[in-house]
């Protein structure tokens, strides 16, 4: 499971899908990891940063079941963004 911090989810994705198909240089193109299933806005990049770290330290299990309050099917969200 990725975890990051963007000011633009849709470049991100983007690019996270490209690296996956092409050039697999990143984790999310290594792992296929391009499949947005939550995500989170902040009005600070300090907040969204001190986020990512806490989810970051979390075990797979408390990922999914936070994952779970919003999209309790696990959908990918992309086309959504």
């Amino acid at each position: 499971m990725y975890t990051g911090v963007t000011n633009d989810l849709k470049r991100r994705l983007h690019e996270h899908r490209e690296d996956s198909l092409k050039d697999k240089k990143h984790f999310t193109g290594k792992y296929n990891a391009h499949f947005l299933l939550y995500w989170e806005s902040f009005g600070t990049v300090t907040e969204a940063i001190q986020r990512e770290k806490e989810i970051k330290g979390w075990l797979r299990e408390k990922k999914i079941e936070l994952i779970r309050t919003s999209n309790p099917d696990l959908m990918f969200l992309n086309e959504r963004k």
